[in-house]
């Protein structure tokens, strides 16, 4: 099923998400301890999730079981620079010694690994004691007055993007898998089954798509340690030393004040036009103007009334984000 939709998996992926995708991928990234030397990225599909897990001084690996999505991801990502060892592999078999790796990511697939548990097992049998997992997943809704909205587009606008793709079948098995994975409650319940303890939950996008950070248990007697930076900074592409820590988390805080603060402006504007457009109703027919000026009329307030709209959902979509990136973990 894989196989047949990764020529657009991203794409739609994106249109699904409202762009969010890449700062939910970016909070995940930003929970992977930085002395993590050996990370695995399971279910990595494209390779999407590959980008941020790059630094010197690690082994960052993909595995999939789909061969398609695994080729998209080759393509890619094969000629950057740390580029990923990427293997096709069975997640409840993992070509992996016990202990083998510092962290894993786990980004919207999760919920394909059935039975989970087992699923879980597996994953926390490669980690050393005391490694990391953090997992990102589109959850099903829970109780509140936005869950309607929620379960709308989860049952209905899924498939219907789907129809984009070389299979839709594929998201109908997307919306239906979503609701069977539960709303957070069930995924922490087997987290703890399978020896980890859970770290950090939290939610994007009113609740459709959730991340969890959680650990191993450290070995009996083990001294949790954190050792210094051994290898210097990279440098970007254009040559450039990459930001420091301390200047891109100001970034990211002044970043998220203006996302907060023209979310505001819009809503501002939104409420101005929402008054304006209901004194128009009211007065329109003692106006001296032709059918097609009201009609003009109308449309540039009702058009005014959508873009401001949207734009402040979007605004605040993106604050959220912002807020969900946290600190950089040493």
């Amino acid at each position: 099923m894989f196989d047949d939709v990764s020529g657009r998996y991203d794409l739609l992926n994106q249109i699904m998400t409202m762009g969010q995708d890449s700062a939910w991928r970016e909070a995940m990234w930003r929970r992977v301890p930085r002395s993590a030397r050996r990370v695995l990225d399971l279910c990595t599909g494209s390779g999407v999730s590959l980008p941020g897990l790059r630094t010197p001084g690690r082994t960052v690996l993909g595995m999939d079981v789909s061969l398609a999505m695994l080729q998209v991801a080759h393509e890619q990502h094969s000629s950057v620079g740390w580029s990923p060892r990427l293997t096709c592999a069975d997640g409840f078999k993992l070509p992996l010694r016990d202990g083998a790796l510092d962290a894993v990511t786990v980004a919207f697939g999760i919920r394909n690994l059935r039975p989970r548990r087992e699923a879980l097992a597996e994953i926390a049998r490669v980690l050393v004691p005391g490694g990391r997992l953090v997992v990102l997943e589109a959850a099903a809704p829970s109780p509140g007055p936005l869950a309607p909205f929620a379960r709308l587009w989860i049952r209905h606008m899924i498939p219907l993007f789907g129809r984009l793709s070389p299979d839709p079948t594929a998201y109908r098995y997307l919306s239906e898998s979503i609701f069977e994975f539960g709303s957070g409650p069930e995924f922490e319940a087997d987290l703890a089954a399978a020896g980890f303890e859970r770290r950090e939950a939290r939610a994007f996008l009113f609740g459709a798509t959730r991340l969890w950070v959680a650990e191993t248990r450290p070995a009996v007697g083990q001294i949790p340690t954190e050792g210094g930076a051994t290898v210097q900074d990279a440098r970007t592409e254009s040559g450039e030393k990459a930001q420091s820590d301390s200047s891109s988390g100001a970034f990211g805080l002044e970043s998220s004040v203006w996302a907060l603060l023209r979310a505001g402006i819009s809503s501002a504007v939104v409420a101005a036009l929402v008054w304006a457009l209901s004194v128009w109703l009211n007065v329109r027919d003692r106006l001296p103007l032709s059918p097609v000026q009201q009609v003009l009329a109308g449309l540039l307030l009702g058009g005014g009334l959508v873009v401001f709209g949207a734009r402040a959902v979007l605004q605040l979509l993106r604050w959220d984000a912002l807020r969900g990136r946290g600190p950089d973990p040493r």
